[in-house]
């Protein structure tokens, strides 16, 4: 079953963001995280194709090549002084996607693509699709509790339009 919440929740999502659901759905049966325990790469090979079909570019491979790097700081004369990678990447809609695995909620991935997000250059949205079960642990659930309390308790303002967190 494919799971999913969209912050904040005084929001409509948009548009480009259904579509994006839309592929977990096509591919849940060959994804979900009940049935398969597949890497966070694995999961993204699957979805690759469809993300695609929607104008984002997903990373090809670990070679440096093959990434997916957007801005965050600009040094002298404009040159690139830091970078992060993202899993996907749609530039008009200023959306990155991360797929996380096993270790998007013990490890605080999720975390780190939150902070990560939320510095690059030119980035409105932030989708970051977590396992529904991962060794007995409600993954997507506890990511969603979490971006709950962080937009409920009003005291940390992000600089991202909206996120969407997908549970497979």
């Amino acid at each position: 079953m494919i799971n999913w919440q969209y912050f904040p929740k005084s929001d409509k999502i948009p548009n480009h963001l259904t579509k994006v659901i839309d592929v977990f759905e096509k591919e849940r049966e060959q994804i979900d995280s009940e049935n398969h325990q597949f890497s966070s790469d694995e999961v993204l090979s699957f979805l690759r194709n469809r993300l695609e079909e929607i104008n984002f570019e997903i990373e090809k491979s670990k070679k440096q090549i093959d990434k997916i790097h957007i801005p965050v700081l600009f040094g002298r004369n404009g040159n690139l002084e830091k970078y992060f990678e993202a899993d996907g990447l749609n530039k008009e809609k200023k959306t990155v996607i991360e797929v996380e695995a096993g270790r998007g909620v013990s490890n605080h991935q999720f975390l780190k693509d939150l902070f990560q997000a939320s510095v690059m250059h030119d980035i409105e949205y932030l989708v970051i699709a977590v396992r529904n079960i991962y060794r007995a642990s409600k993954d997507f659930e506890k990511v969603i509790s979490f971006i709950d309390t962080l937009y409920a308790s009003n005291r940390l303002k992000l600089p991202l339009t909206g996120i969407l967190i997908i549970g497979y």
